[in-house]
């Protein structure tokens, strides 16, 4: 935080579309919401690094036109999960608008992996000097800030797989943080209540001892696997120092999705629409961004991409991509900021689920996944829903799901910040159709009809 937060802005309200690795990355990248990229899930039908996906918004994505504008682009780290895998093309394929490549095969390692190396087959063993990739990163990022020419603009993007699992951490980190343990507070290892969807119903209250100590586990391991990334982020500054373009770069700091550990007693995990699982952190120092700010306008991942192209001077008409610039927002005095956010947006997600029935709980049937050994089902096919976030006048969510029950899920965040309460029979109907017909809208929405959100008033009460 020291080196990009401290001296710059940190957003307090920042998002992603979507709360899973592929289909949320691939939102980084095109600028769109996943019902325009369509990537659904991590699976290679789910449209994640498939060829549908190679041929269309991936042949658009920001950094084809970084390329055009005669930008030095580097990449390393985890790309898609489904990168490098037979189905999605190999090793041999590069990306397009990217100069140098260093992907990652597959989804998240720290040893024992496989680069795309510009193309090329590159395998890593165990050992932590030539190998742990978080390390590897920011070495490979240095040596390309070595290599390039001065005269051109570059763009760097670091994927390091912490803090995702295994969570493994360096070796002089395994043994930090020995007495943390997950948060106990707002929703941990409380019941979801008869007012959730089905799937936050099922989960045992209160959690086993087991499942409390294995979260435990984790979120240490978690932190410990992040100091690398400290590491990773220091060693870039000072490089970025000592070639004398510091003062010249933007540097961001986010992630695709947030987490859950134990809340509504789910032990580990993603994909659920609520608060945990859709924030994400946003750092950004640079050029004419004052410190130590903190600015509360919802901001999205999907905004990244334009962002970068509005700083390397892209004509923004001519990018169809359903995301804004928060560009102004950073470099604008706070007089002129008014009207460059949005005052609600959508949170989309399709549900995975398995044909079969899940063997670490084969009494739910077909149809769930990501499943723990007692019983606790984190995904299903039908925990799929599009929700309204709103943070202008009303602090709301609202979420529909597409099941057979028509659930739908309605919550006041000023009042109840950790979701405790669905409040949907509680709501004046008028606010209900009203956020109704915001979704129906959102839903549909392609490039600029997505930033066109009027701040109409709400006529109603809670």
């Amino acid at each position: 935080f020291s080196l990009i937060g401290d001296v710059g802005v940190y957003f307090s309200n920042a998002f992603a579309v979507t709360p899973l690795c592929c289909p949320s990355r691939s939102s980084i990248l095109t600028g769109k919401y996943p019902h325009n990229h369509e990537v659904r899930n991590n699976s290679l039908s789910g449209n994640c690094s498939s060829p549908a996906w190679q041929r269309g918004p991936e042949a658009s994505a920001f950094p084809v036109y970084l390329n055009k504008q005669l930008y030095q682009t580097f990449y390393a780290g985890k790309y898609l999960n489904q990168y490098g895998t037979k189905g999605s093309g190999g090793v041999s394929r590069v990306p397009p608008g990217w100069d140098q490549w260093h992907a990652l095969v597959g989804n998240s390692q720290y040893y024992n992996y496989t680069l795309s190396v510009n193309g090329k087959e590159e395998k890593h063993g165990d050992s932590y000097d030539k190998d742990y990739l978080t390390d590897l990163i920011v070495n490979r990022s240095i040596q390309f800030l070595d290599e390039r020419s001065p005269q051109r603009p570059f763009f760097i993007m670091l994927a390091p797989p912490a803090p995702h699992s295994p969570y493994v951490a360096a070796p002089q980190y395994q043994n930090s943080f020995s007495n943390v343990k997950a948060p106990r507070d707002g929703s941990f290892n409380k019941p979801g209540g008869k007012d959730k969807h089905w799937l936050l119903r099922q989960p045992v209250n209160p959690m086993a001892n087991s499942s409390i100590e294995f979260l435990d586990n984790a979120f240490r391991k978690r932190w410990q696997a992040l100091l690398s990334v400290d590491d990773l982020v220091e060693r870039l500054v000072k490089k970025l120092e000592d070639v004398k373009e510091l003062n010249n770069t933007y540097i961001f700091f986010t992630s695709d999705h947030g987490y859950h550990t134990g809340q509504f007693s789910l032990p580990i995990d993603k994909r659920q629409l609520y608060e945990f699982d859709i924030r994400v952190p946003l750092m950004v120092r640079g050029p004419g961004i004052k410190p130590n700010q903190t600015l509360q306008a919802p901001v999205l991942n999907i905004d990244l991409g334009p962002t970068f192209l509005d700083i390397a001077g892209v004509n923004m008409s001519q990018v169809n991509m359903d995301g804004q610039s928060f560009l102004p927002q950073m470099v604008s005095a706070p007089s002129l900021r008014n009207g460059t956010s949005r005052p609600y947006f959508l949170v989309e997600y399709t549900g995975e689920g398995c044909t079969n029935s899940n063997p670490d709980c084969p009494k739910m049937g077909p149809g769930v996944s990501q499943c723990f050994p007692n019983c606790v089902c984190e995904d299903a096919f039908n925990n799929t829903y599009a929700c309204v976030r709103t943070l202008t006048g009303y602090n709301l969510q609202y979420c529909e799901f597409a099941d057979t029950e028509s659930f739908v899920e309605v919550y006041n965040l000023t009042a109840d910040p950790h979701q405790l309460e669905n409040i949907v029979k509680k709501v004046d109907p008028v606010l209900l159709q009203t956020m109704n017909q915001r979704l129906i809208r959102l839903q549909s929405c392609v490039g600029r009809s997505c930033r066109d959100t009027k701040n109409e008033k709400l006529r109603s009460e809670f």
